[in-house]
């Protein structure tokens, strides 16, 4: 794994603690991984980066080496946590899925501290998924809290290029590891903007960068299309040689799309 030179646990509304790693010089850049992953996501995006830009990752509440929640929290509380921590004013986001849902609401919640997004494979609130048998299943491994299923689902949903695919261990590894975490994280956490971000896609005014994998989910293409028609000026990409994963299925590609968006 990539080590962050200043790693610390900063402390979060009822008692909680989110590990976060910092290094780099430049520009600060935030990094916001996915659902049932961790930091580990950015490993081979980091150092990079990292050349160019004052990098922060962080393990979203209950994930990774956070501490799970107790009570009800909100991703985008959770975030200006840590910025606040930092000293950081305004930074750049850069979230995948779950991390792009939260840097999207929290754009729209705190405009003032956001120099650029980035959103890859993002989701978004606000969405209405289709019905799906596959995503038919994955709800109801999440309602009985199966999580063996959820961990399988997952990686035949999201994981599409399989684990001989670049960075299939450590996608099978962080699903593993965090398959009952994310149960009782998504138990506690709430939409704390007051807004979904959807219908307001219009009021962002950061610059933004929108990426998604070839192979990824399919409306995740969809959702992905809407990001860049949707936000002013927005820029879209697809990845070839990628499924949801992206950061560790393609990270010299993603790499070179972040340095030439993020001021």
């Amino acid at each position: 794994m990539t080590t962050d030179p200043h790693e610390v646990l900063v402390p979060v509304a009822d008692g909680g603690l989110l590990w976060a790693g910092r290094g780099g010089a430049g520009s600060p850049v935030v990094l916001l991984h996915g659902a049932g992953m961790d930091s580990r996501l950015w490993d081979a995006v980091v150092p990079g980066l990292a050349r160019h830009h004052d990098v922060i990752r962080y393990d979203a509440r209950g994930l990774g080496r956070s501490t799970p929640p107790n009570e009800p929290f909100g991703d985008v509380e959770d975030l200006r946590a840590v910025l606040d921590h930092f000293g950081v004013r305004r930074a750049s986001l850069v979230g995948l899925s779950m991390g792009g849902e939260t840097a999207l609401d929290f754009a729209l919640a705190h405009p003032e501290r956001v120099a650029a997004l980035a959103l890859v494979g993002a989701s978004v609130s606000g969405h209405d998924w289709p019905e799906s048998p596959e995503l038919a299943a994955y709800s109801a491994a999440r309602r009985a809290r199966d999580t063996a299923a959820l961990a399988e689902l997952e990686l035949t949903i999201c994981a599409a290029m399989g684990r001989t695919a670049p960075g299939g261990h450590l996608v099978e590894t962080m699903v593993a590891a965090n398959a009952e975490r994310r149960v009782v994280s998504e138990q506690h956490c709430v939409l704390t903007t007051g807004r979904d971000a959807a219908p307001h896609l219009g009021e962002i005014t950061a610059p933004t960068l929108v990426v998604h994998g070839r192979h990824d989910h399919r409306e995740i293409a969809v959702i992905s299309g809407r990001l860049a028609t949707g936000i002013p000026g927005a820029r879209g990409e697809t990845i070839a040689d990628a499924d949801h994963y992206l950061p560790l299925r393609a990270p010299e590609r993603l790499t070179e799309l972040l340095l030439s968006h993020l001021p």
